[in-house]
Formats: C-alpha cells, sequence, structure tokens
C-alpha cells in the first residue's frame, strides 16, 4: 500500500508507473474485470493493482502497447460513482463500461450486444452529480470506437438509448421473478412505455457514468452484452450469456486500442 492509496479502489497513481494508463475498462462483476485482464485474448497482465473491498482492479496492456485499467465497479450506480471518482484522482480520462443487460426491443435478440448512446436516467446516484435535466450522453468519439469494432467483428450490435435504473428487479417491472409482486404503480407498464419511446434494454449504471462523465471531464461510453430478452421473460439466458460478453469485451478492448488520445480532452466535445 502506496502513500497515496484511494480508499476504496486501493491503490493510487504511484502504483502506475511513469506512464499512467488513461483509460479503463469498467466491469460490475469482479470475474469479468479479471477476465478482460488476465484472460482476453492479446492482453498483457502488468500486474494486481488491488482487491479492496471486492473492488478487484488490474493494471494491463493491449496489443499495440497502449496500458489500460480492468476495474471492478460493483453493482449499480452509487458503487461505481465511488469507484469512477477515484480513477479519475489516479489520472483515468477515458472510461468504457462493459456490462450485461435485458433488452427491450423485439429485434434486439439475446447474444448481441448494445451500443449507449445516450440514457434515460433514472438514478438517485446521478441526482448527485447534476440535475436531472442535465444530458446523460456517451462521448461521442468513444462511442465511434465501439461501433467501428462491432463492425469490424462482424459483431450483431445495436445503438440506441438505454433504461438505466437503480434496481434490478423492481426498476426494472419484474414480478414474476422477485420476492416483491406488488410492484409501485408508476412501474406498472413501465417497460412497454420506454419500449414505444424506442428505448432498446435496461441495466444499472450507464447514466450516472455518463452524467460523471460530462461533469468531470472525461470520455465515457457503455457497451452491454444482452442476456436476457425482456419481450419473452423475465430471467437471463445463462447458456447465451458467455458468447455475448466474450463479445462485448472483445469489442471494448479494440474500441480502446483505437481510441485516439487526443480526444480525452473536454475541448472536442464540452
Amino acid at each position: 500500500m502506496t502513500n497515496d492509496t484511494l480508499y476504496h479502489i486501493g491503490f493510487g497513481a504511484s502504483d502506475l508507473g511513469a506512464s499512467p494508463p488513461l483509460i479503463a475498462l469498467l466491469s460490475g462483476d469482479p470475474e469479468r474485470a479479471r477476465h478482460i485482464a488476465q484472460d482476453a485474448p492479446g492482453v498483457t497482465l502488468e500486474k494486481n493493482l488491488s482487491e479492496n473491498r471486492g473492488l478487484n482492479s488490474y493494471l494491463a496492456r493491449l496489443p499495440n502497447g497502449r496500458r489500460f485499467i480492468s476495474a471492478t465497479s460493483g453493482m449499480g450506480a452509487p458503487s461505481l460513482s465511488i469507484v469512477v471518482n477515484e480513477l479519475v484522482q489516479v489520472g483515468v480520462r477515458a472510461i468504457l463500461r462493459v456490462g450485461t443487460s435485458g433488452a427491450i426491443q423485439a429485434d434486439v435478440k439475446i447474444g448481441s450486444i448494445v451500443i449507449t448512446r445516450a440514457a434515460l436516467c433514472r438514478q438517485g446516484a446521478a441526482d448527485d452529480i447534476a440535475p436531472r435535466e442535465y444530458p446523460a450522453a456517451a462521448n461521442p468519439f468513444l462511442t465511434l470506437a465501439l461501433v467501428n469494432a462491432a463492425r469490424e467483428f462482424n459483431t450483431d450490435w445495436h445503438i440506441g438509448v438505454t433504461a438505466s435504473v437503480d434496481t434490478f428487479f423492481e426498476g426494472q417491472e419484474r414480478a414474476e421473478s422477485s420476492a416483491n409482486k406488488a410492484l409501485l404503480r408508476a412501474l406498472r407498464g413501465v417497460t412497454a412505455e420506454y419500449r414505444a419511446l424506442g428505448v432498446l434494454n435496461y441495466e444499472m449504471e450507464s447514466g450516472t457514468l455518463f452524467k460523471m462523465g460530462g461533469v468531470y471531464n472525461i470520455a465515457t461510453a457503455c457497451v452491454c452484452a444482452v442476456i436476457a430478452d425482456r419481450t419473452q421473460g423475465e430471467n437471463p439466458d445463462l447458456a447465451a450469456k458467455d458468447r455475448a460478453v466474450r463479445d462485448a469485451i472483445r469489442v471494448a478492448l479494440r474500441a480502446a486500442e483505437t481510441f485516439d488520445e487526443e480526444y480525452m480532452q473536454p475541448r472536442y466535445w464540452r
């Protein structure tokens, strides 16, 4: 532990060496963060940074030599907001979320990926970052890097608006698979409303991440593996999860490799 170690992520800028990484890949699942750094093709693990509080973090290198951090955000926006804040403190200027998601449009199939260009943000943590009216929009240049990577790999991909909510069960209108069968009136039928508005999917972090990107002057983007079809049922398809997550990781890594560091400067998009 170094003198500049940050309380939650468990490492500091001095742990990152003379050429600290400017980009981080952020996963809710600590096993996904580990896999990205240790097992993803072409990635070289430099060192384990921390496993403090279950927020596993790794320093790794892409095939082109660019260094990056693979880190765990934990589940949900409050945990993510802490990790993002401290990553910015150690010098990170771009953050790519690599997540999982449930689709609410019939044409967004299980096994595909969703690249989020903006979020319908229904998150309490985001309200502490900026007013509700403040746009939860991804960085356009980092988002384009994700699109180009998806096209390069011929991945089944979609781009659009994501509903980013605080809870997995009530907030995503799950009653059949939830212990709570009595949803609030405001949440009954919300999925159909979002579907009519063209929203593609549900997840739990991107809205807060995007608002933090705007306020903190960093580039943020999100790609999610689709592991549930909410037009058919509530439960994730675990058989399809591995393939979808693998594609999302591959796209995110390629985007991190090709993203021009020049576009991490706020003057291009603030």
